[in-house]
């Protein structure tokens, strides 16, 4: 049989990846197979291959052995397809052209037993040192071949994997591997930042705000509570931080000269459209961060009082390019978020974190992201660092499990539906219960205004935009108050998320998603509207120690 040889002519476009990738995982680590069971040795030991390319036609030389060999490899293939590559990356392999994907590592470190929640920095650095460790000792070989095959790459160290633009020949040595858990897509986003624009009235100026007052924060400010020492972190398209309304809430701006190290980072390294790639100052360049940000801290200090705590600070990531995001970009601003750098991207300081992070954006699965799972983990480990992830529920209702999308979807998120300024779910708002990831829990969690939110855009301008993106703001600057309130719930958000859910004004619904129609909470409203006045007070009759406040109930 050794003396039998065949030559089959097979048109390029006739092979499925599968076998592309079979094939190129029999050609890995200097043309030595990686496959070692006896199995496997008995078809290898009596065949070679070699394959070229001429006029689009594949020609191999196979001895008789492969013809079962190449059968076997086609199944392997198929099993890795299902079982380590996503389906969205096997669609594109391509010889010629590279696939962008993410690599997860099997490690994942331990973040039980730290430090409490009284100890902010000291928490948030244990959980640093534990992610960056964990990705240092297991990322090291991946690394390594990496970069023997030239390959671009990123490492993360918050959920221990590794961006890549990666040919097919890569991917297939990289599902091979022990240490690798899940090769994931990177399908460049567009995210769901759907917002709905309206002339922007006059009718606001000299006043707070309708959904402002409509829940209770100016009760808040007349108390001496504006959101003093808290800062509010939002990653979005970019912001224009010279605006009026919010240079002066700016963390990096002294009042005389600015300073971007630790209060800005771009993660767009390439485009960037009127801001370009890489901007060393926030730069927005598509008016919906500088208008999220509006409405969680503005105030030009007259008569555009936008914001829900103007006495709060804010830092900014950018991780959208025009609109687009990738999970590569948001996985890097949420790292940046939880130990920023400076703008060389360098010496990490976790004591340079914010309170709360705010994500008006989803990554929808007919974009690309498939996998529900992608961000996970990235949320979970800033959620155990006792940073709140607001993340805006969707606008893909007014269905039943319209909450699709990371970082919706996950239970480590605080998900915002959208009311209008009568409390009522707007048609657009997402809802529960998550079907995507067969977890089945109630989402939203909470709701707030997003519908005729009248708040800052570029060019010292202003808007009227819609959308649950206009409502997670409200949450996220409803949250800095009551810390700014009470300090002792800085970084406790298993209690402030509970402070949010207790003291909202219960709204209910007949539509029947997951069972919940007539009752609260549900899968419409979450637990109701916010109410931040009310949630103040609650903090006063639960007697914590509020500096300042203890004598002067509402």
């Amino acid at each position: 049989m050794a003396g039998v040889e065949m030559v089959i002519h097979v048109p390029e476009s006739a092979l499925s990846n599968e076998i592309k990738l079979a094939v190129n995982c029999l050609k890995i680590d200097n043309d030595r197979p990686v496959a070692q069971d006896t199995g496997w040795s008995q078809y290898l030991s009596g065949f070679r291959t070699m394959m070229h390319t001429s006029k689009g036609t594949i020609i191999r030389t196979i001895w008789i052995g492969l013809l079962t060999a190449l059968m076997s490899a086609s199944a392997l293939a198929v099993d890795v397809q299902q079982q380590k590559v996503a389906p969205w990356v096997m669609q594109r392999l391509n010889a010629d052209h590279p696939v962008e994907v993410i690599v997860r590592m099997h490690a994942q470190s331990d973040l039980s037993g730290l430090p409490g929640a009284s100890s902010r920095t000291a928490r948030i650095s244990e959980v640093v040192d534990r992610l960056r460790s964990t990705a240092a000792q297991s990322q090291q070989g991946v690394i390594q071949y990496l970069q023997s095959q030239a390959v671009e790459y990123k490492s993360f160290w918050i959920n221990n994997t590794i961006w890549v633009r990666a040919s097919q020949d890569v991917i297939a040595a990289l599902s091979q591997r022990p240490d690798i858990a899940y090769v994931h897509a990177n399908p460049v986003v567009a995210a769901d930042i759907a917002r709905f624009a309206e002339p922007a009235s006059n009718q606001f100026l000299g006043s707070i705000e309708a959904s402002i007052s409509l829940v209770g924060a100016p009760t808040v400010w007349d108390q001496g509570v504006t959101g003093q020492q808290i800062i509010i972190g939002g990653q979005d398209t970019g912001y224009q931080w010279d605006h009026p309304a919010l240079i002066n809430s700016y963390r990096g701006w002294d009042g005389a000269q600015a300073d971007h190290n630790y209060n800005w980072h771009d993660s767009i390294h390439s485009g960037g459209g009127s801001c370009g790639a890489d901007s060393a100052f926030p730069c927005d360049d598509n008016n919906h961060g500088t208008h999220t940000m509006g409405t969680m801290v503005g105030d030009d200090g007259g008569t555009n009082r936008i914001g829900m705590a103007p006495g709060a600070r804010w830092i900014g990531c950018r991780n959208m390019d025009q609109g687009n995001g990738t999970p590569a970009t948001y996985t890097e601003c949420f790292q940046w978020f939880i130990a920023p750098t400076d703008l060389n991207d360098e010496n990490p300081d976790p004591a340079m974190a914010p309170h709360v992070i705010n994500n008006s954006w989803g990554c929808p699965a007919s974009e690309g992201c498939t996998d529900p799972t992608v961000m996970q983990t990235v949320v979970e480990n800033v959620r155990a660092a006792g940073i709140v992830v607001v993340v805006s529920a969707g606008n893909s209702g007014s269905g039943c499990s319209s909450v699709s999308t990371p970082a919706a979807i996950y239970d480590a998120s605080f998900t915002v539906g959208n009311t209008t300024i009568g409390d009522i779910i707007a048609g657009s708002s997402s809802r529960g219960p998550v079907t995507a990831d067969s977890s089945n829990r109630m989402k939203p969690d909470i709701s707030a205004p997003g519908t005729s939110i009248r708040s800052s855009i570029r060019n010292n301008n202003y808007a009227v935009f819609s959308g649950t993106s206009m409502a997670g703001p409200h949450v996220a600057g409803h949250l800095a108050l009551l810390m700014s309130a009470e300090p002792s719930l800085i970084g406790d958000v298993d209690e402030l998320e509970r402070i949010t859910r207790d003291t909202a004004l219960q709204l209910t619904s007949t539509q029947n998603c997951g069972g919940t129609a007539n009752v609260s909470p549900n899968n419409v409203y979450g637990f109701g509207r916010i109410q931040t006045d009310v949630a103040f007070n609650s903090l006063l009759s639960e007697e914590f120690m509020i500096d300042g406040f203890e004598d002067q109930p509402l």
